[in-house]
């Protein structure tokens, strides 16, 4: 895959307290700039409660890099003494890629440092074997950023459902896709030629949703409840996902769902993923002649066209990821719920059955993914955000814009 720049990023290592001090500072600043630019540097030094003198240093570092820039308009304060320049964030020279790797399909995608789709792409598999899998997503990759040039890859980043290993970049467990121990960061790093980062979907789309998200931006905690072919959960607080022992949190395939039917290969019957999986849906669709394939998405198409066992199906299910909810806050009580599920994205009476069955004291916290028409993508392309955002100085300074 040829390149216009050596790769940018860096894995983190272990440092020393000054250098956790400098990456965290380097880390609010930039965020700052991210969520309230054109901002002025006197502004960021109020928002951050870092020194004026720190604030000016930090920026002119981000600079140099490419990250951000002066606005083009100055702005006077009360119209009198030495105008502010503003400074913003740069989305005109970076990109990241972004994998999603899904049970049916792989979406591959680029986006811009505001974690806005600029290319994406989905690729049907012809089979789960990883190493096709993730050959054809380095080629997708490798087509969309062929096309778009004079930008600049920072890195990849890869989401996946099942047990992902975010610290050695392994899905360690996907069952659905029969994986096990499967070495992506190594093997799209290999292919890619660029730093790659892997995690859960669920944990990704929390980090999403903290720096580019709507309702989520600011909660002192937050649930992400992830209903797919895969159904999990990713829990922050304090702007830090959690992951466990070997990135195993999350893991709530098997918790019974009061009210569920389906047998699952555990043995038992009405298990959360069994019970909402999409494969399920697209099951009952089929039994009742709505559709005749797999793609639940035309299950929210007769539904829209005024199918009312569609319409059915879809509520029911999202009443029933309304009571994964509930039991989800009972356990954690988070600031904010949000969750990621077709019907509930598309449909406004999928939502209001969903806030039904978590109750009216608590319906206000549960909201719909910010990203309702590119969430794959956004998930994958996160990943790699976040490095980025929590350690920006890591982009190389030997390689700036005016190199390149």
């Amino acid at each position: 895959m040829p390149r216009n720049a050596a790769p940018l990023l860096r894995s983190p290592v272990p440092r020393a307290a000054d250098s956790d001090r400098r990456r965290t500072n380097a880390s609010v600043i930039l965020r700052s700039v991210l969520e309230h630019g054109p901002v002025a540097r006197s502004t960021i030094a109020r928002l951050t409660g870092l020194s004026p003198a720190s604030v000016t240093d930090y920026c002119a570092r981000f600079a140099g890099l490419g990250l951000i820039h002066e606005s083009a308009t100055p702005e006077r304060s009360g119209g009198v003494g030495r105008p502010h320049v503003p400074v913003d964030l740069d989305d005109s020279q970076f990109i990241v890629g972004g994998v999603h790797v899904a049970v049916p399909y792989t979406t591959v995608a680029l986006l811009d440092l505001r974690g806005r789709v600029v290319a994406e792409r989905c690729l049907g598999h012809d089979t789960t074997d990883p190493s096709r899998v993730l050959a054809r997503a380095a080629e997708g990759l490798d087509a969309l950023l062929a096309e778009a040039a004079g930008t600049i890859p920072l890195g990849v980043g890869v989401a996946a459902g099942g047990w992902v290993d975010r610290d050695s970049g392994t899905i360690v467990d996907h069952p659905l896709l029969g994986w096990r121990e499967v070495p992506v960061r190594e093997i799209l790093g290999t292919r890619t030629e660029l730093p790659v980062h892997v995690d859960g979907h669920a944990r990704a789309l929390v980090n999403g949703e903290r720096l580019f998200g709507r309702a989520a931006r600011g909660s002192r905690s937050v649930l992400h409840l992830f209903v797919g072919n895969v159904v999990d959960a990713a829990f922050a607080t304090n702007d830090e996902v959690h992951h466990g022992p070997r990135s195993q949190a999350g893991a709530i395939a098997h918790l019974p769902l009061r009210g569920g039917t389906e047998p699952c290969d555990c043995g038992r019957v009405g298990c959360l993923q069994v019970e909402l999986s999409e494969q399920t849906l697209c099951r009952r669709a089929r039994e009742a002649g709505i559709v005749d394939g797999v793609n639940p998405t035309h299950v929210v198409a007769a539904a829209e066209r005024g199918n009312p066992v569609a319409v059915r199906l879809l509520t029911q299910r999202a009443r029933m990821a309304g009571r994964a909810a509930g039991l989800l806050l009972d356990i954690l009580n988070p600031e904010t719920v949000v969750v990621t599920e077709l019907g509930v994205i598309h449909r406004e009476d999928c939502l209001r059955a969903l806030r039904e069955e978590v109750g009216d004291a608590r319906a206000s916290t549960v909201v719909p993914t910010s990203f309702p028409d590119s969430v794959l993508a956004v998930a994958g392309g996160s990943v790699m955000l976040d490095v980025l955002f929590r350690d920006p100085l890591s982009v190389s300074p030997s390689v700036s814009p005016g190199r390149i």
